[in-house]
């Protein structure tokens, strides 16, 4: 609430000072923030709770989720980096025969697989520092200001 008995100091510049505001005061009427008032409920039972009606014709099934045959597993993914691999897919709850498909699929590949990445990150860092040294030999673009400098010269000399 703006104070409406404030005034304007006598020293006080507007342009070195800025415009002048009142000063703001407490609300001399505030009671603190509202609160809607509560009224007793004699009929309240608390929070309500939908009730579990029995279903009669419900059978449980344990097969519901069984798929014996499933061929395909889908993914979808969200990559930054390309180059992941997924290969020997193992959808399983036992722990023993998902180690036993890893020993058998992934171990064998994983060394020569890891070699192959390394390889190919090496080419690929000698082919970065190829272009880098190329580029910095002498690009073609400035080639030819040195041309038209020339050319600048001797327009020059004939004048």
């Amino acid at each position: 609430m703006v104070d409406t008995d404030a005034k304007k100091p006598d020293d006080w510049d507007d342009e070195e000072d800025g415009e002048w505001e009142a000063p703001v005061i407490p609300n001399p009427e505030y009671k603190g923030e509202w609160q809607q008032k509560m009224i007793e409920n004699p009929d309240y039972k608390g929070i309500w709770v939908a009730p579990d009606i029995p279903n009669p014709a419900f059978k449980s099934d344990p097969t519901l989720y069984h798929f014996p045959d499933s061929k395909y597993v889908g993914f979808e993914l969200w990559q930054v980096k390309s180059g992941s691999i997924f290969d020997n897919i193992i959808v399983t709850d036992s722990v023993d025969e998902a180690k036993k498909l890893a020993e058998a699929t992934w171990a064998k590949s994983k060394d020569a697989e890891k070699e192959m990445a390394e390889k190919v990150k090496a080419e690929e860092e000698e082919a970065r520092k190829a272009e880098m040294a190329a580029s910095a030999g002498g690009d073609d673009e400035y080639d030819d200001f040195d041309d038209y400098a020339d050319d600048e010269e001797e327009m020059h000399e004939e004048l």
